[in-house]
């Protein structure tokens, strides 16, 4: 479960990069897109906060996950140590 939040994590960072990246190219080779640059700033501020909000919530599931299966083995440890 955590690795799908990784993976989002990445591309939200990725696109985070593109719409910054975005921001220095100059308008005319944009044909088509929003030439305001501080669109892009603010597209890339939100996604790059998307981002680290998916990598926390990985992070959180990923220990919550360690947790459960130590506490299931141990567990499984003392079940088998009493019989």
């Amino acid at each position: 479960m955590s690795r799908s939040f990784y993976i989002l994590a990445a591309t939200l960072s990725l696109f985070a990069l593109i719409a910054m990246g975005i921001t220095f190219v100059p308008s005319s080779l944009q044909p088509g897109l929003p030439a305001n640059a501080s669109l892009w700033r603010t597209g890339s501020l939100f996604l790059f906060l998307a981002a680290l909000a998916a990598a926390l919530i990985a992070v959180l599931t990923h220990l919550f996950e360690q947790v459960d299966r130590r506490s299931e083995e141990a567990r499984r440890k003392s079940r088998g140590e009493k019989h």
